[in-house]
């Protein structure tokens, strides 16, 4: 089995025929989420906010994940009888006679004591200091096309990848992908990641009631 930090953006292109595209009105609309905040809100906002700015450069990755992501999914609030938050499953497809696995940091999907229909998922929580040769834009849509896969491409596949303060949004949608500009955690963009991903979850409640 090849493991989904073994793939590089170009080997899936080549693969699996993926291909890149810059407009896409599924990424547009996502992008365009909003959402309003209560001061209680806005104050836990500003505290995660300031705690990334000030400490971003310097955290390890367990630290990144703790401090910041996290923080950031509980305030997107992933709340629903739809679907259920799980880190660090087992996932795996055979696409093409090649085997795709892996363990994958966070996702949510249909289940409730193990994931059965995923639906987003978050990689990598990469430091920003650090510098490698993994690829988390490859490694992120290889998990989207097992996803893909073992859900018979009934739908887009939502993700991001994270690099220390910086997140990036993307759509799988058959063949063809889509990646965000960076949104930085550590100014305003930080409202604006936590409406996108509260839009994850609206938009995971509307393929329920399709």
């Amino acid at each position: 089995m090849r493991n989904f930090e073994n793939w590089e953006t170009q080997d899936l292109e080549i693969t699996f025929g993926l291909n890149q595209v810059w407009d896409n009105k599924l990424i547009t609309d996502w992008l365009s989420a909003t959402a309003t905040f209560s001061e209680f809100e806005i104050e836990l906002i500003e505290r995660i906010r300031i705690r990334i700015l000030r400490n971003v450069e310097f955290w390890n990755e367990d630290e990144l994940k703790l401090q910041a992501i996290a923080s950031i999914i509980e305030m997107a609030n992933f709340t629903s009888d739809a679907f259920k938050s799980f880190s660090q499953r087992p996932l795996s497809a055979t696409i093409n006679g090649i085997e795709i696995g892996g363990r994958v940091d966070f996702m949510l999907a249909k289940g409730r004591q193990k994931p059965i229909e995923p639906y987003f998922f978050i990689h990598e929580y990469k430091q920003e200091t650090k510098r490698g040769s993994n690829d988390p834009k490859g490694q992120l849509l290889a998990e989207l096309l097992v996803a893909q896969t073992r859900n018979e491409n009934k739908f887009p596949l939502y993700g991001c990848y994270v690099l220390g303060r910086n997140w990036f949004f993307v759509i799988l949608d058959g063949t063809e992908y889509v990646v965000s500009n960076a949104f930085n955690s550590s100014d305003e963009d930080v409202y604006k990641i936590i409406a996108i991903l509260k839009q994850v979850c609206i938009n995971i409640e509307n393929l329920h009631l399709s």
